[in-house]
């Protein structure tokens, strides 16, 4: 065992957050995401919310400073009234970070799918907020 890894964190996670390379991007999905049809590499944190994984990558993934939106989110699509409260979670989890942040990409739901494809690993959560999905771009130190 090794000391202060965040229960959240498995094995099978660390290893993906170790072997992405800058600019690499990692999807944390919410429960209603087709993460195993889209994903290169699935990574199942079924049981986990969204934010205490984002907390937890966030304590060893550095966001990628060099782009705009080094996180990106799926827009809400139009018609749909839902209200995404977490988002404002999400921002203040990146603030408390230390990571340099000024605000989402917001990206176009079929858009989004798409470039989940590309990324290098999709976290497939039991996140029950709608409009969950959350695109960490990976920086340098």
């Amino acid at each position: 065992m090794l000391k202060n890894i965040p229960e959240v964190i498995s094995p099978e996670l660390m290893k993906a957050l170790m072997e992405m390379g800058h600019g690499d991007e990692i999807v944390l999905a919410d429960g209603n995401f087709p993460a195993a049809s889209v994903a290169n590499k699935l990574i199942r944190c079924d049981g986990h919310g969204i934010p205490k994984i984002l907390e937890a990558v966030l304590k060893f993934l550095p966001l990628d400073q060099y782009v705009e939106h080094p996180a990106a989110l799926m827009s809400v699509v139009p018609g749909d009234k839902t209200k995404p409260t977490i988002w404002e979670e999400y921002r203040k989890i990146i603030k408390v970070s230390g990571e340099k942040f000024s605000d989402f990409e917001f990206v176009e739901r079929f858009a989004f799918y798409e470039r989940a494809k590309n990324a290098y690993a999709v976290v497939a959560t039991g996140e029950k907020s709608l409009y969950a999905n959350i695109i960490l771009k990976k920086g340098v130190l």
